[in-house]
């Protein structure tokens, strides 16, 4: 499966999701989830930057397996529903952030946009812009944020539109 992914994968002009869809799959190991979903999801963050892959249309024991895999490396994968035309419904984070990490990405998702000086000043953890720009690259490097730059300045914003 890593091998086709990368084959059909194409650098974006524009930060979008690359919809990994698992409709019909009833069932995959953690060692296909792990030499398939997460390598390429690994390989597409050092490579094709604009690229954000995304578990869409996943069963329960897909879900579960997934879930259960990324929970043991302390890792997350944003994972989603389509619809019949293309559009992403339900998102949600599968797996485990730490509670720096978590707090992180939900004050993101609750800003819908940010920059580490921002959230310097909305936050109550008293941090340097630096540390929370540290956060949020962490959270870009695992496809979970989209980082866009403009000089200096980087914004994050969700990959997907968090409800």
């Amino acid at each position: 499966m890593f091998g086709k992914l990368v084959d059909a994968a194409r650098a974006p002009a524009e930060p979008e999701p690359a919809y990994l869809d698992f409709q019909g799959v009833t069932v995959a190991t953690a060692s296909f989830l792990r030499e398939g979903v997460i390598a390429f999801r690994d390989y597409a963050r050092s490579t094709l930057p604009l690229l954000y892959p995304v578990i869409a249309n996943a069963s329960a024991p897909v879900t579960e397996e997934l879930e259960f895999f990324l929970r043991q490396r302390k890792d997350a994968l944003w994972a989603c529903r389509l619809t019949e035309a293309g559009a992403s419904r339900d998102p949600q984070l599968l797996g485990e952030l730490d509670d720096a990490h978590r707090s992180t990405f939900a004050l993101v998702a609750r800003l819908g946009t940010a920059t580490a000086p921002r959230l310097a000043a909305q936050s109550d953890e008293k941090l340097a812009p630096t540390a929370w720009n540290n956060r949020l690259s962490f959270l870009a490097a695992r496809g979970l944020l989209i980082e866009r730059r403009a000089g200096k300045t980087k914004t994050f914003t969700p990959v997907l539109e968090v409800a």
